[in-house]
């Protein structure tokens, strides 16, 4: 049997992003010189609008985050012991990676 560490155990969901279709409504107080830079973004033309700027400075923060608890997860499975890979092992994992891909088959 193979030996591999504990990380490689890690859910398929630890660096997936799931986007919310219904949009909420929310307002924020800036000071001036805040306001002038975000509407300066969206004159540059990098963003077609205020809220556009501000979703994806929120994407880029989860993304950080996600990224940072997938690190911290990496570095204890590398800490860890090593285990044997066992045929059911491999079976829980083709199982978990084949309805990942059939939930997002029945999402396109």
């Amino acid at each position: 049997m193979a030996k591999i560490n504990t990380w490689h155990f890690l859910p398929f969901y630890a660096i997936r992003f799931q986007m919310e279709p219904d949009m909420q409504t929310m307002n924020i107080s800036l000071p001036d010189p805040l306001k002038q830079f975000v509407d300066g973004q969206v004159a540059e033309g990098r963003y077609s609008s205020v809220s556009e700027y501000m979703r994806e400075l929120i994407r880029a923060d989860e993304k950080r985050k996600a990224e940072t608890r997938l690190e911290t997860l990496l570095l204890e499975g590398l800490q860890s012991e090593e285990s044997e890979l066992t045929a059911s092992d491999w079976s829980s994992i083709r199982k978990e990676a084949m309805s990942l891909l059939a939930a997002k088959q029945a999402k396109s």
